[in-house]
């Protein structure tokens, strides 16, 4: 990299004004009141004091972490003008290469299709600054991106000037063509190689305003969205790596049991286009010439297995686990002046519609790696350590995702495959059979929710929220291996630390309730008893839904309308105004027929607000409607959200966001759950999983995204997620005239499929798919 002077400047810098790097080398390469017929107001709000996120909030504690290495980052422009950036975050479907494509071309000048953002491979020297997670990236990203394109581009008008021979302060920019007042041009790839430094040197420079923009701001479709839709993007599977056959694992009929033994692992291995069979720590493994061969060859294979984790461990058992690690509530109970409820929110999978999967290459004393990961850090590392390597023997290249929702934080797969071509001697393209996703993959632990809200001479003059949990596993820490290690110690504490901080760091009440405390308790510190995950927006979905059904709940207490009550209490000035203009946007408290209701809720976090306002449909009618194959229930006919994210780098992509946000927390309120029962669960593939569906998604779905006052990014990825929950059971509530204390709400309806089994691991692939075609 070079050294940088020991001396900067002694001018200062402006808010806009940055200082970056322009790094030795042959090309060019810089681092860079709306609510009618409310009841009057009775209760006086107690003010409460603010809580950690107010003050310091998990983007803060991402964004500061990454900052020692974000100058590492690099943009290329090459001998076309055209620019290269390789991100170190990863691509899952949120649309992060296109807005920050979209951020380098506006600060260059450069058309966007003349921008190209790929995946960075694992960085160690990065550190902190290559986990993709709590919708962090645009946030840390932000500055760092800009600043390396302004340094580019300051790079290439002082070696166009020499060229032109004319002053820099002349020189305009369009479309990467420079002119001067004469009227000669000179394109960025012509100035390109003179504009490559041999040295590393500090320059200063300052960024674009934003009334300078043309395209940050405006709506801009997906980079990737016509190779998405046709087919010509590249995922993992999609990779040719030479010799790299199908290999697929033959997993245990209990949760995390391992293979013992194989008694005709020969006859296995001789059956057509299998190559390889053998035991490899999570199962046994065999690779052939086509998948449907591997999938063959896992329903013969006959194995002794070990017990699992929780062996005839059902549902039931780990709720009770959950309720004798509940941590006590300290103020007492006031008798009728006491609001209070306990809610339980079931285990359910993590997985992305993609197959988890990975390509690695092992032999020579090397590994190579192909996947999607959100920490290739972190999985360089653990891949090292499982095949005895040093880091540095471990190359691993990220590969853009077909979704994630938190699953693609831990690199189980490439783990398996890893251990796979090490153990066969020849190179694997490693993919899960989507039945091991629900039944072995990563869940979001089961919680429960316990709320005691005391009200004193017409005030809420407390709110305790005691939240227990399974252990949420965050051993890939911030996705490097200082962390990753002490996070996986064996006695589980450093593991506790971690989600205590990130509850901590998460977690807000924005309502003037008086004493307000949300603590978080965890049942056992044994990551290894359930393959849990960070599944999309960690804890605040069930915090957020057990709040604002309370809040529901206190309003109809004091008589008063949803939404006049939470105005009257919110203490923040951007959840107001998000939380009026969807009042006002979805027409609260306009007539509904019995049956049918709107429901109302709003969410803090990730420097942003978010308020989402449904209308439920809980008739019989409804409710019993007939669709094949399918999971009906309560119908959601109409989904208003509204979100002030900061400023919006592309507005089409936080909708995309909002909309995929609200189908997550909407099938987590209704119908999305793993049953655990006799020490595994049913739920095997799609079919089993009663994630939204097109015959339960809203008639009506509108996201505005408002102008917001700050000049930064907030987050998008999961922000819409935790109020679409609340707001569809806030709805139910008020449309069954039941709270309801069990999600989802279905859990105990007699199963819609029947439960597939469990020896062998996956079933048969299916020959009759043009019959269930539409």
């Amino acid at each position: 990299m070079g050294k940088s002077p020991a001396r900067a400047s002694a001018r200062p810098l402006s808010r806009r004004s940055f200082v970056g790097y322009v790094m030795g080398g042959t090309s060019l390469v810089v681092a860079a009141d709306l609510v009618a017929g409310a009841a009057p107001a009775h209760a006086v709000p107690i003010p409460s004091l603010p809580q950690v996120p107010e003050l310091y909030d998990l983007n803060d504690f991402l964004t500061h972490c990454a900052l020692p290495t974000s100058n590492l980052i690099a943009i290329h422009v090459d001998e076309e003008g055209h620019a290269h950036f390789a991100l170190p975050r990863m691509e899952v479907g949120q649309g992060i290469t296109t807005s920050i494509g979209m951020l380098i071309a506006d600060e260059l000048d450069l058309p966007l299709d003349r921008v190209h953002v790929t995946l960075a491979p694992a960085r160690p020297e990065l550190l902190f600054n290559q986990l993709t997670g709590g919708s962090n990236t645009m946030i840390s990203m932000y500055t760092p991106v800009r600043v390396a394109a302004a340094v580019a581009r300051k790079a290439l008008l002082d070696a166009a000037a020499v060229q032109l021979g004319a002053l820099v302060t002349t020189l305009r920019v369009k479309g990467g063509v420079i002119s001067d007042l004469l009227g000669n041009t000179l394109t960025y790839g012509e100035a390109a190689a003179t504009a490559a430094s041999p040295t590393t040197k500090r320059v200063r420079v300052r960024l674009k305003a934003a009334a300078d923009h043309s395209l940050v701001g405006t709506p801009q479709r997906r980079v990737d969205a016509l190779d998405a839709v046709t087919g010509r993007k590249q995922y993992a599977m999609d990779l040719d790596v030479p010799d790299a056959l199908p290999t697929m694992v033959c997993r245990a009929p209990d949760l995390n049991g391992t293979a013992r033994s194989v008694r005709n692992q020969a006859d296995v291995a001789s059956m057509p286009g299998v190559t390889h069979v053998a035991i490899i720590p999570t199962g046994v493994a065999v690779r052939a010439r086509t998948f449907g061969q591997c999938i063959d060859a896992v329903r013969a294979l006959d194995v002794e297995w070990s017990p699992g984790t929780v062996v005839g461990k059902s549902s039931a058992d780990i709720l009770g686990e959950l309720r004798k690690a509940q941590l006590p509530l300290v103020v007492p109970k006031l008798g009728a002046s006491t609001v209070e409820a306990e809610f339980v929110f079931h285990f359910r999978s993590g997985s992305a519609l993609e197959p988890n999967c990975a390509v690695a290459d092992v032999r020579d004393g090397t590994a190579t790696i192909w996947g999607g990961l959100k920490s290739p850090i972190d999985t360089q590392s653990k891949v090292a350590k499982a095949l005895g390597l040093p880091q540095g023997k471990v190359t691993v290249h990220v590969v853009q995702g077909g979704g994630s929702f938190g699953r693609k934080l831990f690199s189980d797969a490439a783990i398996e495959a890893a251990h796979a071509s090490k153990t066969f001697g020849a190179p694997v393209k490693l993919m899960w059979h989507r039945a091991d996703e629900p039944r072995q993959g990563r869940v979001h632990p089961m919680t429960t929710s316990r709320i005691r809200a005391s009200i004193l001479a017409g005030s809420v003059i407390s709110f305790e929220q005691r939240h227990t949990a399974v252990t949420t596993d965050f051993t890939h820490g911030l996705g490097e291996r200082l962390t990753a290690e002490v996070a996986a110690l064996p006695t589980g504490l450093a593991n506790l630390t971690f989600s205590e901080s990130i509850f901590t760091l998460t977690q807000e009440l924005p309502y003037n309730f008086g004493v307000v405390t949300q603590l978080l308790n965890e049942t056992d510190h044994d990551v290894r008893r359930f393959n849990t995950s960070s599944v999309r927006n960690v804890y605040s979905p069930e915090v957020r839904c057990a709040n604002e059904l309370m809040v529901d709940q206190l309003a109809k207490r004091f008589k008063q309308d949803p939404v006049a009550f939470r105005r009257a209490h919110l203490r923040s000035g951007i959840v107001k105004r998000v939380l009026e203009r969807a009042a006002e946007l979805g027409e609260w408290g306009r007539t509904m027929p019995p049956g049918t209701a709107q429901g109302i809720a709003i969410h803090k976090e990730y420097k942003g607000a978010t308020a989402v306002l449904v209308e439920i449909d809980c008739r019989p009618e409804t409710v019993n409607r007939k669709v094949r194959d399918a999971v009906t229930g309560p119908r959601v006919t109409k989904a208003l959200v509204v979100v002030d994210c900061g400023l919006v780098v592309n507005p089409l992509g936080v909708q995309a966001q909002m909309m995929g946000g609200f189908m997550d927390g909407m099938a987590q309120a209704l119908t999305y759950s793993n049953h655990l029962v006799d020490g595994h669960f049913l739920e095997a593939s799609w079919d089993n999983s009663a994630y939204t569906r097109q015959w339960n998604v809203p008639f009506e779905f509108r996201c505005e995204v408002i102008d917001s006052d700050r000049k930064e990014p907030g987050g998008a990825g999961e922000a819409g997620v935790a109020a679409s929950m609340a707001a569809v059971a806030c709805a139910y509530a008020r449309a069954t005239g039941t709270l309801p204390k069990e999600f989802p709400i279905n859990f105990h309806a007699p199963l819609h499929f029947e439960p597939k089994p469990f020896v062998p691991s996956v079933p048969e692939s299916p020959v009759n798919g043009l019959d269930h075609t539409f």
